[in-house]
């Protein structure tokens, strides 16, 4: 009885474990998304502050240490998902592909460059719009599985793909994958899996 109880807390705490990982995950490649708009926003603080635009006052300062964090925690985050392999990996076959990077780099992108132009984040008022609009574009980019959208990967090289392939099981599936370089068709590839829509192959 007693090793049954233990069995099942450690069934429980796995199960756990798995949910707190996906949940990491999730929050990470959402906010690595959106690298490239900290930058930016890192660099207009900057060259205002240089040009004595703007001056090191509490709100300021707090909004270019959030900048740096959230920039900071999303790279080594990846790294870290990256490095201790924390991404499931699977052999897959091409059948065919198509390169969609353009339908979504662009539209993200000019998002980010409405947000370094026009947003005022020197300002309370701005600086909370700021944070409820991240929010709100997390909370349904994390809800409907919006992870194929991250020009982060772009700008590093890679381009996204609506791809037919032939699973390890020999069914066909439609997957949403990144990969640098052009792919080829009927080539196998390891895929490392995040989610259902952020993929990516290797060799």
């Amino acid at each position: 009885m007693c090793i049954k109880k233990i069995k099942l807390k450690d069934n429980i705490n796995m199960k756990q474990n798995k949910n707190v990982n996906s949940k990491f995950l999730k929050l990470v490649l959402y906010l690595s998304a959106f690298i490239p708009m900290y930058a930016l926003l890192f660099v207009k603080f900057i060259v205002e502050i240089i040009n004595n635009n703007l001056s090191f006052n509490i709100l300021n300062s707090l909004m270019l240490l959030t900048l740096v964090i959230l920039t900071t925690f999303s790279g080594v985050s990846m790294l870290i998902i990256f490095k201790r392999k924390m991404l499931k990996t699977q052999t897959i076959k091409i059948k065919s592909f198509s390169n969609t990077t353009d339908q979504h780099f662009l539209s993200y992108f000019s998002l980010f460059v409405l947000f370094a132009l026009t947003f005022e984040l020197e300002k309370i008022s701005m600086a909370l719009i700021f944070v409820f609009i991240l929010t709100m574009i997390g909370f349904v980019y994390i809800k409907n599985n919006l992870y194929y959208i991250n020009p982060f990967f772009n700008i590093l090289g890679y381009s996204f793909y609506d791809v037919t392939a032939i699973d390890e099981n020999g069914k066909e599936t439609k997957l949403k994958i990144f990969y640098k370089g052009k792919l080829e068709e009927n080539k196998t590839y390891n895929a490392l899996v995040g989610t259902s829509n952020f993929i990516i192959l290797e060799g």
